[in-house]
């Protein structure tokens, strides 16, 4: 692997260990998963990012999922050098978060109102906060695999019974954090109707990833059931990225609260929540639940925002994407036959990833059965040759708009060289 390590990069990354846990600020982009050295980046244009070191890459990880229309789109990236010179922060309103938020609510009808803050995890611990009380509840379902941020409340998992009370996932996550957490398997609908039959009284909410974008790409499966209790969408990832109106407007489903970051933020830190007039109305000062933040709707992620979801908004935008998108996933299917090496491919929209395993993947355990070994084998072939994907067999890759038929057809190649090496 002598080729895979960049002499600037390896520099950079042990000086990063001497004072930063572990060299990175989030875990996966230490590549553990994989083996070997984390690239650190320089810049990134269009479908491609450059290392440190000059080599360039295509790229599917797009800051995992946010550059939807590509990195540094011109557009958007002279609209914050212009928001830039008027001021970064002023901890005060301003029309830009109205602006935002209109364009949200009309895309997402399910939601009355919505508020901004400045990450995925702040959306979803808000979100629960509001719905326990909303509902003076206290215990909330989740399922397994389903990432929700770090927040105490969802780093937990529930054992082997899907009704055996929650214990911590990691240290530091206090016990009686978990007891109010209830995990079910996804898409074990018999699993949720009897935790929710047994615990319906105490049971603020339901929060879900429509679909599982942390243990790859996971599919739900048909007969999701809306039952008298708080439904709350993390669409963090999949919010326009599994359409232009996310998850629930592709499976026609409409949640009661919906949380959204990443591509609404056009790249720059950002996060929401929103839902029913009457669940916001709860949320300080208009209501009790309190929520607050310095940044919150700071100018410039409401402009690169705002930008972002205008370029989303043309005509025929989801279609270009759903091209490019299906042609690789056509492409990666014949690249794994023709090399002979079993696997199965999902798609959502945008959002992909492919498992080395010749099993059916619908949750967190058929997930588990892919072989982490021959992915990280292909991940090292590909970075190899010039395409960058999610260190993890764990995670979904993305496309955008900026991806071109030559790099999809270049990727197609990689994939068959790599594939056969794997």
């Amino acid at each position: 692997m002598p080729n895979l390590i960049h002499k600037k990069s390896l520099e950079l990354f042990k000086k990063a260990k001497t004072i930063i846990p572990g060299g990175v600020n989030s875990p996966v982009r230490a590549f553990k998963s994989v083996g070997g050295s984390p690239l650190f980046i320089k810049s990134a244009k269009g479908s491609k990012i450059y290392d440190v070191d000059g080599n360039e890459y295509i790229d599917y990880v797009l800051s995992w999922g946010p550059m939807i229309l590509g990195h540094t789109h011109p557009q958007v990236t002279k609209a914050i050098q212009k928001a830039a010179e008027h001021g970064t922060s002023y901890g005060a309103p301003t029309g830009l978060e109205t602006e935002l938020a209109q364009m949200i609510l009309k895309i997402y009808p399910s939601m009355d109102k919505v508020r901004m803050v400045n990450s995925g995890t702040e959306a979803t611990m808000a979100a629960i906060r509001v719905a326990r009380g909303f509902t003076g509840r206290d215990k909330i379902i989740k399922f397994e695999g389903c990432y929700h941020g770090h927040g105490d409340a969802f780093l937990v998992k529930a054992g082997s019974g899907a009704l055996t009370l929650g214990v911590p996932d990691s240290p530091g996550v206090p016990k009686d954090y978990a007891k109010n957490t209830i995990t079910v398997a996804f898409n074990d609908l018999e699993a949720l109707k009897k935790t929710i039959e047994k615990e319906a009284k105490n049971i603020a909410c339901v929060i879900i990833e429509p679909v599982v974008g942390n243990i790859g790409c996971v599919l739900p499966k048909k007969g999701f059931k809306k039952y008298d209790i708080v439904l709350i969408f993390d669409e963090v990832m999949t919010g326009f990225r599994v359409s232009f109106g996310g998850a629930q407007k592709a499976y026609r489903i409409k949640p009661d609260m919906t949380c959204l970051g990443k591509v609404i933020g056009g790249g720059l830190p950002v996060g929401a929540y929103g839902g029913r007039k009457e669940i916001m109305s709860m949320v300080a000062p208009e209501g009790p639940v309190y929520q607050a933040g310095t940044l919150s709707g700071n100018p410039l992620a409401m402009t690169a925002g705002i930008e972002t979801l205008k370029i989303l908004s043309q005509k025929d935008t989801y279609k270009k994407l759903e091209e490019k998108t299906s042609a690789l996933e056509k492409g990666l299917k014949d690249a794994a036959k023709r090399a002979g090496v079993s696997t199965k491919f999902y798609r959502a929209g945008t959002m992909f990833c492919t498992y080395f395993t010749d099993k059916e993947i619908f949750d967190y355990a058929t997930a588990k059965t892919a072989d982490t070994s021959k992915f990280a084998r292909f991940f090292m072939g590909m970075l190899k040759r010039g395409v960058n994907l999610a260190p993890s067999q764990f995670e979904a890759g993305f496309m955008s708009l900026a991806h071109s038929a030559k790099d999809i057809e270049t990727t197609i190649r990689a994939a068959y060289e790599a594939l056969r090496e794997a």
